[in-house]
């Protein structure tokens, strides 16, 4: 233990958390800081009269001072499209290093990939306002960059989950994995606070260099492997060792793709990430924009109830994640069926709640309550798609899950341009109703497919032939007894 008063995989989760907190605040900031970069003469929100034209309902926002009409630094002519294609442009290069990014990582480490991938985004966002001054294209081009070398951090964190978490821990271990969340819910309000106060190009400066400070804790206190580790407690290091057993090989392997692609179970596992994923990212990509033009919140209010939905999946999705460690140690129902039951939360209630956001008309208190109910009951997605991977295939956990992720993360750029096209030539009511359908329905769409073909059991091509020097360190680890004794119940999480 690093202080005597947490296991040291616990110092690992709270980094892994860290890790996709510091992922997204480079991700997320682009959502907020667009908006204030923009000609002020573009999209302009709704005002109270013309909401009550659109919606017979009461306009209870008090809130209509636009940010249209405050000087954060200079304007660019860049109309929906175009902040569509900005917006967007990051998931383009994300997509494509989220297959390799995951090999890589089972390669060379987890440690070194996440490390090295935050320090080049660092730098990358260091560049984003001198890129903006150039034309939109030069901002296009940065963010697909920035994307790029972040597609491999997700994958890099599965595969380090899967030589870390025991497998009555998986659910907490997944809980980190929304570190992203309080991410968007501190990223937005300071970068609202840092452009009321300085000017947008500061909302680029500050998270660059909290990146850039992170990288030195993370070199620190994570390595690839328990026994790896300089500090960890040998007890620990036993039961992390037992508990996981022969599921992960020490042997080096390339991912057998043509199982994977022929796998209806992966499959169904793609789909649903892609459901979660779509659901996520268009309010990620478009909140703000939402709760400003829309909803008719100045920049630094509209940040912080943006991020309020954020929160809340990430409170849930803690929650959720105790439930189905709890459930799944009872040993009641098979993994698969804990898979699907736990659907119903993290993609049936979300897309319902949309379609309820739908009926609410320009009452803005109970828009942002029902946005939150959709994300927090997302929030389940800590025991449905960020563990299907580790059922599946725990020796190719990261490389499976950054396949997922890059078939899944296209909805992070075909949602910011399917929201510019339909608000292209009226930004009202009706146009961002029908945004909201059409994530209700895909979330939807997405659950009923999985629970018809998806699976939470090992697949037969998880299995790696162990060489002569896994055998010795590893024989018989599968079959040790979970030793509940005094000495390894005192390294629980």
């Amino acid at each position: 233990m690093i202080t005597g008063l947490l296991p040291t995989r616990a110092i690992v989760a709270i980094m892994i958390f860290n890790a996709c907190l510091i992922t997204y605040m480079l991700r997320a900031n682009m959502s907020m800081n667009i908006i204030a970069m923009t000609n002020r003469t573009e999209s302009s929100p709704l005002t109270k009269s013309e909401c009550q034209r659109q919606q017979n309902e009461p306009f209870n926002n008090t809130l209509e001072e636009s940010s249209a009409t405050a000087d954060h630094g200079e304007r660019y002519n860049w109309n929906s499209k175009i902040q569509g294609y900005i917006l967007g442009s990051y998931f383009w290069g994300y997509t494509i290093t989220c297959i390799p990014g995951g090999f890589v990582a089972e390669r060379f480490g987890p440690r070194k990939t996440v490390a090295i991938t935050t320090i080049a985004s660092a730098g990358l966002t260091f560049l984003t306002p001198i890129a903006a001054s150039w034309h939109y294209i030069s901002v296009i081009i940065i963010r697909f960059a920035l994307g790029f070398v972040a597609g491999g951090i997700y994958p890099a964190l599965h595969c380090l989950i899967s030589r870390w978490a025991p497998p009555n821990e998986k659910g907490k271990f997944m809980g980190t994995l929304l570190g992203g969340q309080l991410g968007t819910v501190l990223t937005w309000p300071i970068c609202g606070a840092l452009i009321e106060s300085w000017g947008w190009k500061y909302a680029f400066y500050v998270p660059g260099f909290i990146a850039l400070f992170w990288c030195f804790s993370w070199w620190y206190f994570v390595t690839d492997t328990p026994e790896e580790h300089p500090r960890i407690d040998e007890s620990e290091k036993k039961y992390v060792i037992q508990s996981i057993g022969d599921t992960i090989s020490k042997t080096k392997k390339m991912p057998p793709y043509v199982k994977i692609f022929s796998s209806v179970p992966f499959w169904a596992f793609v789909v649903l990430q892609f459901g979660s994923l779509w659901g996520l990212y268009f309010l990620f990509t478009i909140g703000p924009k939402y709760m400003t033009k829309v909803l008719g919140f100045d920049l630094s209010h509209s940040g912080t109830l943006a991020a309020v939905p954020y929160l809340a999946r990430l409170i849930c999705g803690f929650i959720f994640g105790y439930i189905g460690d709890s459930v799944r140690k009872r040993n009641r129902l098979s993994v698969t069926n804990i898979r699907k039951i736990f659907v119903t939360f993290s993609h049936f209630l979300p897309g319902l709640f949309l379609l309820a956001q739908t009926m609410v008309g320009c009452d803005a208190t109970l828009a942002i309550v029902l946005i939150s109910l959709s994300l927090g009951s997302n929030g389940a997605s800590t025991v449905t798609v960020l563990q299907n991977s580790h059922d599946l295939a725990p020796n190719f956990a990261g490389s499976l899950y950054g396949i997922v992720n890059c078939i899944g993360s296209t909805a992070g750029f075909i949602t910011p341009m399917l929201t510019g096209y339909i608000t292209a030539g009226s930004a009202g009511q009706v146009e961002w109703h029908t945004v909201f359908w059409i994530g209700a329905a895909v979330y939807i769409a997405c659950g009923i497919f999985f629970c018809i073909f998806g699976s939470g059991e090992r697949q037969e091509w998880n299995n790696i032939p162990f060489s002569n020097s896994d055998n010795n360190n590893e024989k018989g680890v599968d079959n040790l007894a979970y030793d509940k004794g005094s000495e390894i119940e005192s390294t629980k999480i």
